[in-house]
This record gives structure tokens, sequence and C-alpha cells, in this order.
């Protein structure tokens, strides 16, 4: 692979942030290449972003026609600029490309920047960033959720996440967003309190507190009793807590030294870094006639043009053999970068478009909806490789009125239709077998088996085994285990 291939194939995966770093670095080094913006004239700007984006329409899931370019510096583009990231027979991606690498390449490469001069050589690029509250949790929510609809809640509900650890957002409102139960949203919220570090995800202190001490096994009666008056506590009215924990002196002045040793804001252990917010890459609104309407985010988007102007005029000041190669370079360089970021622009909204328009029901509905998706339907329908559309949902964003969510989670695992009829989504499956076991009683408790007929009933071909996985994955007991615990709570 030429330098060029390899860089395409990188910027098609880097998100918002470190693209935006990587054309800076361009920008400071190729004297041919100008802010796309400081360099517009009027009226219709080479280079400038396209406005709107053809509407998806609801019904028939179809776009309206095809997406506009996001960064247009070459009038419009044609056919071979469109096919530019797919792959050749041999399995190479297809792109515009000057017959050297971009000038500089190696350097950046090597180091994330413009070159690796002495004065410009920065240690600190070889320090690990800190990690974040933020990140901690994804990475725990990973290994902890399979389910991509519970991951879709539990990043909700992460990105509400104060420094300090606590959950800042309202949980009946977050489940009328996504569409789901208020019962399922607090299933999540269960889960994420289980991180580290503990007390993490708490919507007050009192319950702040209380995760910590039930990690501690220090949860007992008399201490339930004593988080739920902090305010006496504050207050140091200690006849009032004994009293009402049932304890004597020394029984209290021990739970109060438990107290003491408890970290009230656990998510200051990852310090006070600026956590930068997710930008989003594509925006999802609904069109007044009904359809969706999918469109780039202009402002995530570098924009930059050669300036051809000056080429011109320092080309025909230059003598010398050596200042004639540099400015060859710079200008194949910097076309270079221009192709490819307009076509990173137009991969990014062909695959948007085609997600939206594949889960059409889950914007409409909610996460119960989700249709079975993978990367090879998308790429069959816009006529690109699957590995071209693995890179391009990597690092992106979708903003939608349900919220942000990686485009990555819109792909989804398919099980197929009792009648031969449409397949299901796994995690409609599972948020299926979740209603059929929240809806049992003491009495009528549901087996696998059970479980297994009421789906194929509804349409949902599935087996035993896989019932028990889902059910498994969701932390939820067994029906004998169930059976025990719902006739314990009726006796009590």
């Amino acid at each position: 692979m030429t330098p060029q291939l390899m860089q395409a194939i990188k910027l098609l995966q880097l998100s918002n942030l470190d693209l935006v770093a990587y054309v800076e670095a361009e920008l400071e080094r190729n004297p041919l290449l100008d802010r796309g913006a400081e360099a517009e004239p009027a009226g219709e700007p080479e280079g400038a972003p396209a406005a709107e984006q053809p509407a998806i329409d609801r019904d028939s899931g179809a776009s309206g026609g095809e997406p506009g370019t996001a960064l247009d510096s070459h009038g419009g583009g044609d056919a071979a600029e469109d096919r530019a990231t797919d792959f050749d027979d041999d399995g190479e991606p297809i792109l515009p490309r000057p017959s050297e690498g971009p000038a500089g390449y190696s350097e950046w490469a090597a180091t994330g920047s413009g070159g690796r001069d002495d004065a410009d050589y920065n240690l600190e690029a070889f320090v690990s960033t800190e990690t974040t509250l933020a990140d901690w949790l994804r990475e725990q929510l990973t290994l902890a959720i399979s389910d991509p609809v519970r991951r879709m809640i539990g990043q909700y509900l992460i990105d509400l996440v104060d420094e300090s650890g606590y959950l800042a957002g309202d949980l009946a409102a977050a489940a009328e967003k996504l569409g789901t139960s208020l019962a399922e949203v607090e299933a999540v919220l269960a889960i994420l309190q289980t991180f580290d570090p503990p007390g993490i995800c708490a919507r007050d202190l009192a319950e702040c507190l209380a995760i910590q001490l039930k990690d501690n096994n220090r949860y007992d009666p008399a201490m339930q009793a004593l988080i739920s008056r902090l305010d006496l506590l504050a207050k140091r009215d200690f006849p009032a807590l004994k009293k009402i924990c049932g304890v004597g002196d020394e029984d209290l002045a021990d739970m109060i030294a438990d107290v003491r040793r408890l970290n009230p804001k656990p998510g200051l252990a990852f310090g006070a870094a600026v956590v930068q917010p997710i930008i989003p890459d594509v925006f999802v609104r609904p069109a007044p006639n009904g359809a969706w309407l999918v469109e780039l985010n202009s402002d995530t988007l570098p924009k930059v043009l050669v300036n051809q102007s000056y080429y011109a005029e320092v080309s025909a000041a230059a003598r010398r053999d050596t200042d004639k190669s540099y400015l060859a370079d710079c200008l194949q360089s910097a076309t270079w970068l221009v192709r490819a970021l307009d076509q990173r622009a137009r991969t990014i909204l062909k695959v948007s478009n085609e997600i939206v328009r594949q889960q059409d029901a889950f914007f409409a509905h909610g996460v119960e909806h989700l249709r079975p998706l993978n990367l090879k339907t998308v790429a069959e329908a816009i006529g690109m490789h699957e590995s071209t559309v693995s890179r391009v949902t990597a690092n992106k964003y979708m903003a939608t009125s349900r919220g942000i969510f990686e485009l990555k989670y819109f792909f989804t695992s398919a099980i197929a239709a009792a009648h031969g009829g449409e397949a299901h989504s796994a995690e409609a499956v599972r948020h299926r077998i979740k209603q059929l076991i929240d809806a049992e009683n003491a009495t009528d408790v549901l087996s696998d088996d059970t479980i297994v007929e009421k789906l194929r009933e509804a349409g949902i071909d599935i087996a035993r085994r896989t019932v028990a996985k889902y059910r498994e994955a969701m932390r939820i007991p067994s029906s004998v285990q169930r059976r025990r615990e719902k006739q314990a709570a009726a006796a009590n």
C-alpha cells in the first residue's frame, strides 16, 4: 500500500477531533492549503458543505436521491470520486491520489504531527492520556453488557454522570426519550452502580453511601436507618439517631466511623481533567413531510482549499529544481487531502442515510423496534465494501431525537421469524423476554420452555438455550429462583 492509501483508510476511521488535529498539522506544513472559511468568495464557494441532505421517507425508507457532498472541492464530484473509498478486485481501496505520497506523511504517521524536526519534537506525545471517568465507565459497560439496546441505555446514562460521579438526569425522562420502559432503564442503572469506583452513578448522597456500604457488606437495617437520616447526622443529633437505629452509644460510634470512611464524591478519583463532550458527526431530524432529514455536522468538517493562485505565483518565480519539486509535492499533497476529506464526508453520509433507512422504526418508536442489521446489508445497499462501512462507523456519532449514539450500535444480530416472515433483532427479542418475565407473578412464573412457546406464538423462532443465554446475560435468575423470591416477597 502507498502512503496515501494507508492514510486515506486512517482518515475514514478518525474521530472528528483527531481529524481536525491532522488537518491543522497539514495547514501549518503545506503553504498551498487554505482554510475554507477564510478563502471562500461570495456566492457558492468551493469546499462549502451542503446545507441540507435528501430526506429519508419514513414509510418507504427510500432516500430522496443521491446524498449531497459535505466538502466538494471539485465542483460536485463524479462517479469515480463516489467510489473513491471502495475496494478493487485485489482488496485495495480505490482512491484519487498523486503518484507520490503526501510530503511529510511518514513523519506525521510516526508522531501524529506535521513533522519530526528537533524543534517540534514533543516528548509529551509519548505520554498516555489520563483515563477519564466516562472512559472508565464505558470500558466497564462494554464488558458488563453485551446487549446493544442496553448499551445504548447505559451510554445515555453515563453521559449524564457529573465529575463527582453522580447521575444528574431523570430516569423517567430518559426512558421516554429512548422509547423504553422505566423498569428497563432502572435495570441498566443497577448494573452501572456495580461499577468501579464504588458509589458511582448514584442519584444522591444517601444512595452513594448505601452502594459503598453494600460493597463492604455493612448495609444492615441499622445502617440503612442511619443513611436515611443524614440530616440528623449532620446536626450531630445522636440521641435521635440511637432511637431511630435501635443501637447504643458504642454501636452508633462504630457506624458513624464507617460512614466517615466512605467517599462522598467517588468520581473525583479521576481528577479534574477536562472531559471532551461527544460531538455528533451526523444529525437526524424529522422532516415536515414525515420523512427523516439526515445532515452532516458541518462544524466537525475541516474546510480546506487548494490555493491555485498562490501556486501559480510562486511556481512562476521558482528557478531551482529543488524549489519546483517542493511546490509540486505540496500541490499533490494538498489536492490529495481535499479529495480524501471530500470522499470521507460522502461516505459517512451514505452510510448514515442507509442506517436511518434500515432503522426507521427505532427512530420513530424506540429501542424495542431495532431491526436486524449487519455491515454486509449496508455495504450492498450503498455499493461499498464491508471493510469501508466498518471503518466509517468507528468513532462516529449520530445525534437523534432519542439521544446521541455511536453508529456501530445500530448493527444488531438477527433471529429468524417462526413462519418465514421478517427476522427479529436479537435486542428486540431480549426486550420481549424481559417484558414477559416482568409481567409474571408468584403463581405463574415462566420457565424457559414456556417463554419459547410464547415467543413462537408471537412469530419468533428461538431455541430454549438461546432464551437461557439471553436471560442470564440480563442477570435474570432461573424460574425456580424467581418463584422462591416472589413467594418470599409475597409472604412479607
